[in-house]
């Protein structure tokens, strides 16, 4: 994402459309007011989809077969009478039980700071209307603008039949991740504290928003146990319960948390940095000045430390992470869980900066005393180094065949690239919208038929739909 200047029984419906997501991900969402591009096609070197088509409307090339539909803009008026926020971001779709077979829940991101625009409160509907007890922060007397819009879409009638905020009061919330338990973790990709910028609270933590839909905000509780530092996404192993966080920093390092209690976040736990055995406080950026050099595909033994103060009132926990002998990855972005492993990308990563993708195998002793027999591997998945191939990769999801796609965050055009099991990269989509906005928040509806992404400037919500299940 782009970085803000201020620095029971039975398996549930919910576990197991997460476990489907995590790796078979396999709903329908049609379009509304769909658009297929039918101009003269364009190749790509390395498009695996075929030729991209361009967009006479200037929103998104696709390949042929291929369709969008806008599901939203900044601005337009939801169900609740606030304003679709600006600068939409991380994103995850749930089959919530209480809405029927034709009902699915999106739960959407916004990075929104205060100064910026996009806000979703308005004269007829103020950022006071929104009760204390209701928000996490005020500045000027009302909510913060960032937080979580909730969208319900009917697969039948192809329509999007309520959008309301569901998290009030937070700041800059870029990625997040589903849990096993349906609801989605929203990450504010700040510090900032109180004093800085005159409010109440201190900034940098993360939420749970569940994803039944019910019109209503969610009770603003920050999981403070989960660390203070300026997050960017999550992903939870539906087996233990462990969750995994990424730092958007230069230096950042690669957490996780032990919870007390598997899928009660609230109750606390341990936060610990992950360290690479044998290499205390090693650079994997893989830059010139890096000390020394990764190549793909090796696997490498880990550990973990224990993090003290993880709410960390100096803004210290890296360095201190980094001190105890935590390994420092090139701004830890996007994250999902497939496959019973961890993927997460570090957007400025390689000896290019393009970016890396990580990957994360957790020990089968995972968060145990038992681990240290069998430690979880890291492994540098894919380091293409070419702009044509990947450029500062982001945001990431699986789709129903397992493959990973990603979210570009670059200077230039930003493409949704794809990543085959081999680490091979390829194209599918062009962001042809003026301005080059960054591409985010990219994931698939539960049965894989439908592929949602954000052009995060103006703001742009898209479901695409097309032959997935004969292309990846």
């Amino acid at each position: 994402m782009d970085k803000h200047q201020q620095k029971g029984g039975t398996m549930s419906s919910s576990r197991r459309d997460f476990l489907a997501q995590a790796g078979v991900v396999s709903a329908a969402f049609a379009a509304l007011g769909a658009c297929e591009a039918s101009a003269q096609s364009y190749a790509l070197p390395n498009s695996r989809f075929g030729a991209l088509v361009p967009d006479p409307n200037g929103i998104m090339d696709l390949p042929r077969g291929y369709r969008y539909a806008v599901l939203s803009r900044t601005g337009d008026l939801m169900s609740d009478g606030h304003l679709t926020p600006g600068r939409p971001d991380g994103m995850a779709t749930f089959r919530v039980a209480s809405l029927g077979r034709d009902r699915l829940s999106l739960i959407r991101n916004h990075e929104l700071a205060p100064e910026q625009p996009g806000s979703p409160f308005h004269a007829g509907k103020p950022a006071s209307a929104i009760t204390r007890d209701k928000t996490y922060d005020v500045i000027d007397g009302g909510a913060m603008p960032g937080g979580t819009t909730t969208l319900v879409y009917n697969v039948r009638t192809q329509q999007v039949e309520k959008s309301y905020l569901s998290l009030a009061g937070t700041i800059v919330n870029c990625a997040g991740g589903p849990t096993p338990w349906g609801s989605w973790i929203t990450c504010e990709e700040t510090d900032v504290t109180g004093a800085e910028i005159g409010t109440e609270r201190d900034h940098g933590y993360v939420f749970d928003v569940p994803a039944e839909p019910d019109g209503k905000l969610v009770d603003p509780i920050a999981l403070t146990g989960l660390g203070r530092f300026e997050h960017e996404a999550v992903a939870i192993d539906p087996r233990t319960g462990i969750v995994y966080l990424t730092e958007d920093d230069a230096d950042g390092l690669f957490y996780r948390f032990l919870p007390a209690a598997q899928g009660e976040l609230a109750k606390g736990g341990r936060l610990q940095a992950l360290v690479v055995l044998g290499q205390p406080g090693v650079d994997t950026r893989n830059w010139d000045t890096s000390p020394v050099s990764f190549a793909p595909r090796k696997r490498l033994k880990t550990a973990w430390v224990d993090l003290a103060a993880p709410e960390s009132p100096d803004k210290d926990l890296r360095f201190r992470g980094r001190k105890d002998g935590a390994a420092v990855f090139a701004r830890g972005e996007g994250m999902w869980f497939g496959k019973g492993e961890v993927y997460f990308t570090a957007t400025s990563g390689g000896k290019a900066q393009n970016g890396q993708i990580w990957r994360y195998k957790p020990s089968r002793f995972e968060g145990t005393p038992d681990e240290v027999k069998s430690p979880g591997l890291l492994e540098l998945f894919s380091e293409p180094n070419d702009e044509s191939r990947m450029q500062r990769c982001d945001n990431i999801t699986f789709s129903p065949r397992g493959d990973i796609f990603i979210c570009e965050d670059g200077p230039e055009d930003n493409y949704l690239r794809f990543v085959a099991p081999n680490g091979a990269v390829s194209t599918f989509a062009r962001n042809a919208y003026e301005g080059k906005s960054e591409l985010t928040g990219v994931c698939f509806s539960p049965d894989g038929s439908t592929m949602f992404v954000n052009i995060q400037v103006p703001g742009i919500t898209l479901a695409i739909t097309g032959p997935w299940g004969r292309s990846v």
